[in-house]
């Protein structure tokens, strides 16, 4: 069986006994929609909804990634790099383009390389 918990986003691969208990133990704390119930049916990653929601904003989600790895939430990093938190939020979110200087300055801040949030 192929689970994912959607908040936290985590997907789970589980086989064996008891299967559905600990899928049911899991429903009673997190929201889980079960991708796949088949041992045998196999889904390519990429033909997932979750795949292609990742995909449709990779650079938000990049930079989500990497600010959370930082320890900064978004008011922090807004604050270091003297914007709004709003605009992260946008960012992040794929509602604003990150221009090449400001991936920059994100990259500075968060000490990583810009290639990873680019």
């Amino acid at each position: 069986m192929l689970a994912l918990v959607k908040k936290p986003r985590i997907e789970i691969s589980l086989h064996g006994e008891n299967v559905d208990e600990l899928v049911e133990w899991i429903s009673k704390k997190y929201e889980v929609k079960i991708l796949s119930s088949d041992q045998d049916e196999s889904v390519p990653v990429e033909e997932t909804d979750f795949w292609k929601e990742m995909q449709s904003n990779r650079i938000g989600n990049l930079l989500s990634a990497a600010r959370l790895k930082a320890n900064f939430s978004q008011a922090q990093l807004a604050g270091k790099l003297g914007i709004r938190q709003n605009m992260i939020s946008d960012y992040e979110r794929g509602k604003r383009r990150l221009t090449p200087g400001m991936a920059k300055r994100i990259a500075e801040t968060l000490k990583i390389k810009v290639e990873r949030i680019s």
